[in-house]
């Protein structure tokens, strides 16, 4: 079907979760998705950059609905913090998707870990979207056609680490434990829809990547994205290959809210670095379902979630 990512379907009566939403990708899909009359739970770890989020959406949406938008502190470094959210949003009943996209991008030069002991990085970007995926399924099992998106990226066909050593004990370097974060995240989504499928969960689980957006090629809002002038003279020499955050969310948005898109994809931009989404082919070692199973277990331990594939599977019988 042709997809306009600047005219979604209607999405009214539709609830979103969008983990990291006070900048970047996370900022423009859920715009985008207000734009198209859904509700969103906005998620960021600062109050007053989730207050400035909310704030530019209102001036930027001004037709949207008073309530398009709810607060919800979350730091998906802290497993008490991702608990403590889920609990609140399951008390409101269905949640038709979640988008996992908060996330480490510069990783610290030293390995640092969290408050819970683990990797930041890997616990960031992969752990903390365990959990949080697990201790939403039963609300996203109770929607429609409920749908868990996770954010991978094409470092991970530039540099496939296996994350033999995940939390990266010995041998840390930032770029190593952003791909290997990565390949932790797309190879848990495609695990997520092989194991949802056997348990009968109505449940999709879709991974895509935003390509190359930068800052200095997105639009200026105050409060979420405000480039000096020196990064956006040096992003704008990477226009051939690069794109804006807002069209960088295009392809997590789809994979978010089209109903042709079934669990087990990959989406991505469609020269790989830019552009409208398209359905891609995901790196080797991403779809390895024997790395994916020895990190599905990683996880579990790490976090102590054990997803509740039987009982989301028994709320739609």
């Amino acid at each position: 079907m042709t997809w306009d990512p600047r005219s979604l379907p209607d999405l009214s009566g539709r609830v979103y979760l969008v983990t990291g939403s006070n900048a970047g990708l996370g900022y423009f899909a859920s715009e985008q998705l207000v734009r198209a009359g859904a509700r969103v739970i906005m998620t960021a770890r600062h109050p007053n950059r989730l207050s400035a989020a909310r704030t530019a959406i209102r001036r930027r949406l001004p037709d949207a609905a008073p309530d398009a938008t709810e607060p919800l502190i979350l730091d998906t470094s802290n497993l008490g913090s991702v608990r403590s959210a889920a609990a609140s949003v399951r008390g409101k009943g269905a949640l038709d998707g979640v988008l996992l996209n908060a996330g480490i991008v510069h990783p610290p030069r030293v390995r640092e870990t969290t408050i819970d002991g683990h990797e930041v990085v890997f616990a960031t970007n992969a752990l903390g979207h365990f959990a949080l995926a697990g201790e939403l399924l039963t609300a996203l099992a109770q929607a429609p056609a409920g749908r868990m998106v996770w954010v991978g990226s094409m470092s991970t066909s530039l540099t496939p680490y296996d994350p033999l050593d995940p939390q990266l004990a010995e041998g840390y370097s930032a770029w190593r434990a952003y791909v290997q974060s990565k390949v932790a995240t797309a190879a848990l989504g495609f695990e997520a829809d092989r194991r949802l499928r056997a348990a009968g969960v109505p449940v999709e689980s879709v991974v895509a990547h935003p390509g190359y957006s930068i800052g200095g090629r997105t639009a200026g809002i105050a409060g979420v994205n405000e480039p000096s002038r020196t990064k956006r003279f040096a992003d704008n020499l990477q226009a051939f290959m690069a794109q804006s955050k807002e069209h960088g969310a295009w392809p997590l948005v789809r994979a978010l809210t089209d109903p042709a898109i079934e669990g087990g994809e990959f989406w991505g931009p469609k020269s790989v670095t830019r552009g409208e989404p398209r359905r891609a082919t995901a790196s080797k070692i991403t779809r390895d379902p024997g790395v994916a199973a020895r990190l599905w277990d990683v996880a579990e331990t790490a976090t102590g979630v054990h997803w509740p594939f039987e009982k989301a599977a028994r709320l739609r019988r």
